[in-house]
């Protein structure tokens, strides 16, 4: 009767959730301030030869069933040696007795292995297989996770294969802590010029001051000059365009950053203060 409706009715029959031979997997792992992400179709072993049969010796592999599976990373990371930056990857590999090729390739978005061309291959990595549990279903997990490195783990039917993974989370933290302190100065300069426009030079100076404590650079002093100019103290403003001057000139010679049209109206504001 079940069956007849269906037949009867397509509708119906598009609606009948059915268990996946393959089901969809995915494992999410976040190493430091990193995430990694893979995601796959699990296929069961269901009393077939795995190794050398259903998945050949010396042949491409999808490494899974269906699509491709694939590899994400939210920012650059260390695989094997080899940086890999941030980006979804296929994730390939090549089986053998002796030895497992771990392949990232950059057409993520590929219906197995008909489209894989290796030129675009951004890792190729030689791997030693080991003995691992004896899975029904193909498995991707991490394991050994600190705050700077991992060990993607494939495992099925006996054998495991693991991709060492590395972060360079000081780094990453060294720029992220830079570039918030940067951005934390800029916005009060930013809010001194405010202060500035509207008359309040008290909280103008306090909010330059507090950028200056931040970053003791060229634009910060530049803006204190500027503030002081607003509050027509002549003096001072004249003495912190001098410094904004000498910063900018110091930063241009470490191979920093001084814009001509800073330098230009730094130049032309001590000539024209300095007439009052």
């Amino acid at each position: 009767m079940i069956l007849s409706l269906l037949l009867a009715n397509p509708a119906v029959a598009q609606g009948l959730p059915i268990p996946a031979v393959s089901p969809r997997a995915e494992v999410m792992q976040e190493v430091g301030v990193v995430e990694i992400r893979v995601n796959y179709a699990s296929p069961a072993k269901r009393d077939r030869v795995i190794w050398g049969e259903l998945v050949p010796f010396g042949e491409l592999w999808r490494t899974g069933a269906n699509a491709a599976t694939t590899l994400s990373v939210s920012a650059p990371v260390s695989i094997g040696g080899t940086t890999v930056e941030a980006g979804k990857y296929a994730l390939f590999t090549i089986p053998s007795e002796e030895s497992w090729t771990i392949i990232l390739n950059s057409n993520a978005d590929q219906g197995g292995t008909g489209s894989y061309t290796e030129d675009l291959d951004v890792l190729r990595l030689d791997v030693k297989p080991q003995m691992g549990g004896e899975l029904e279903r193909l498995t991707f997990s991490f394991h050994d996770t600190t705050a700077s490195e991992t060990s993607l783990d494939l495992a099925w039917d006996g054998v495991q294969v693991s991709i060492p993974i590395e972060v360079d989370t000081g780094k990453m933290m060294d720029d992220a802590v830079a570039a918030y302190i940067s951005g934390s100065s800029r916005r009060l300069a930013s809010a001194a010029r405010h202060y500035s426009r509207s008359g309040e030079h008290d909280k103008a100076q306090d909010a330059i001051d507090a950028a200056l404590r931040i970053e003791d650079n060229w634009y910060n002093l530049w803006t204190k000059a500027e503030a002081y100019r607003a509050a027509d103290d002549r003096r001072q403003a004249l003495r912190y365009a001098k410094k904004a001057q000498r910063a900018g000139k110091a930063a241009e010679s470490d191979g920093g950053s001084f814009p001509k049209f800073y330098a230009e109206r730094i130049d032309k504001a001590l000539t024209d203060w300095r007439k009052g």
